[in-house]
């Protein structure tokens, strides 16, 4: 089992920061940033859960719901990888919630 603590701190802290925000922020890209994270998340996490299965898209809720989808698609995803065949697939989602963060600029 892997432990998934780094990709679900890293997610905290952005959805905390994405909390934050003046709405003015959000609706100049942020929130973006963040459903298009949010929607990788989950469909890695179904991925996972179901292969063979075609991954549903994550529903835009709005700019005040996007810290939430992205705090619960992570941790769908942080479930899944706990028992994962290697640890690539955490780095990888580290990596790309790091970007995200940076890009969004919070």
């Amino acid at each position: 089992m892997f432990d998934t603590t780094p990709l679900t701190a890293a997610v905290d802290r952005f959805a905390d920061r994405l909390r934050a925000a003046p709405q003015s922020r959000l609706q100049r890209g942020a929130a973006a940033e963040a459903l298009e994270l949010a929607r990788e998340l989950s469909v890695r996490a179904q991925r996972l859960d179901a292969p063979d299965e075609e991954p549903r898209l994550m529903p835009d809720a709005g700019v005040f719901a996007i810290a939430d989808q992205l705090t619960v698609a992570a941790a769908d995803l942080a479930e899944a990888l706990r028992t994962a065949p290697s640890a690539g697939e955490l780095d990888e989602a580290v990596a790309l919630v790091e970007r995200a963060t940076a890009t969004a600029d919070l």
